[in-house]
């Protein structure tokens, strides 16, 4: 197995143009065996069961509403829109809204929505989805209550994924397609095990340790290819997740955060048996996942370009000079992070902006200081996986020997 100028999924062409250390390469192996072996055992162990849902929906409490018995979900067409909801203007002046929704095999049904529904552009013509809630005594002969779930969106959601399918693969061609599978794998990964595992009270850092390595073994090489070049960055991105999960677990303990710090953490907290500090922790390690795939694989190919135009020079020529790369690299990643957070959290820092209390008082917020330290925690794991991924490589990637 080797690696050199291209991501071939190929793992012996490239042994031509670079030299590989045979002591180097049986360790790297051989560590990312036990972690896929382990990866798989811990998959086994926190397999959830199948109707952890259902369970943690009945003990729910205010989340249980929407799976209740007999709770469904219809869409409907808007036939009509009322300003006002007859008789009910709110003290302070404002009010709701009322739209009239034709619903197949209900009939027209009158349901309230907030006045920022109407504000979002929403007319007749549209479609909504409900939330039917069965009523266990009739009142006026109705045997359900309505009341406003969602904007149906459906069609910009397609219209904008295929656009983003077509400019990902009419540019990155095939290694775009397997990207795309990657990313489908990740997301199976998340909703079908990683969330359950969760519900289920599974550790929080150890589902989201096994998580980003499940997704990493399979993301990485069906992107990249099999080789020691991505072999390396699999192995730097692996050491990366478990020291940005080891830092964060610190820092969230010391910090003393609660993990709740909006109102879907307040309704996942009625079902009491979720360790939230840990949801956090499993938080921090999934947030800093796709960066640090970046830097490790970009790493790992700044040391096997350097080796095959300069397959005689030292490790150490060939460390300092990937180095160099990485810290371009680790500068220009963290303003991503940076910016994206803010980006997120763009609504909490406005309202925070209006209190008349100095920043550093407000850094001590739940949610703010919940952002801070997912900012940092991730940036740290990211800056340490960088020389950790050249190192690795500079020692797989060996100088050639004389002729």
């Amino acid at each position: 197995m080797g690696a050199g100028h291209s991501h071939r999924a190929t793992s012996d062409t490239d042994a031509d143009h670079v030299s590989v250390g045979t002591t180097a390469r049986t360790l790297l192996l051989a560590g990312l065996g036990i972690a896929l072996l382990a990866t798989l055992v811990a998959l086994v162990v926190w397999w959830p069961p199948s109707d952890v849902a259902d369970r943690a929906a009945e003990s729910g409490g205010a989340a249980g509403q929407f799976a209740a018995p007999g709770v469904t979900f219809p869409s409907g067409e808007i036939v009509s829109i009322s300003a006002r909801c007859p008789g009910r203007g709110l003290p302070d002046g404002s009010g709701c809204s009322e739209l009239r929704v034709e619903v197949d095999g209900e009939g027209e049904v009158a349901v309230q929505v907030p006045p920022e529904v109407l504000d979002s552009g929403i007319a007749k013509g549209d479609h909504v989805e409900l939330l039917r809630t069965p009523t266990p005594e009739a009142e006026d002969g109705q045997e359900a209550s309505y009341s406003y779930f969602a904007t149906e969106r459906n069609g910009t959601l397609v219209w904008l994924t295929l656009f983003f399918v077509v400019v990902v693969i009419s540019i990155a061609r095939w290694r775009g397609v397997f990207a795309l599978v990657g990313l489908a794998f990740g997301g199976l990964v998340v909703w079908w095990w990683m969330l359950p595992a969760l519900l289920d009270g599974s550790p929080g850092v150890g589902v989201a340790l096994t998580s980003a390595a499940a997704i990493m073994f399979v993301v990485l090489y069906t992107t990249h290819g099999f080789s020691l070049r991505t072999s390396t960055a699999l192995a730097g991105t692996l050491v990366g997740i478990v020291l940005a999960a080891g830092i964060g677990v610190i820092a969230i303990g010391d910090a003393h955060l609660t993990g709740i710090s909006d109102e879907s953490g307040a309704i996942l907290a009625t079902f009491g048996t979720l360790d939230f500090q840990a949801l956090l922790g499993c938080a921090l390690v999934i947030a800093g996942l796709g960066v640090l795939n970046d830097v490790t694989i970009t790493q790992a190919s700044a040391v096997w370009e350097l080796r095959a135009v300069s397959p005689e020079a030292s490790r150490a020529e060939v460390f300092a000079s990937a180095m160099r790369i990485g810290r371009d690299h680790i500068a220009s990643t963290i303003y991503t992070i940076v910016f994206a957070y803010v980006g997120t959290a763009l609504i909490l820092l406005m309202l925070l902006r209006v209190y008349d209390r100095p920043l550093i008082d407000l850094l001590s917020t739940e949610q703010l200081a919940e952002e801070v330290i997912r900012t940092l925690v991730t940036s740290v794991g990211l800056v340490l996986a960088v020389p950790i991924t050249t190192a690795l490589a500079t020692l797989v990637a060996s100088p050639a020997r004389p002729d």
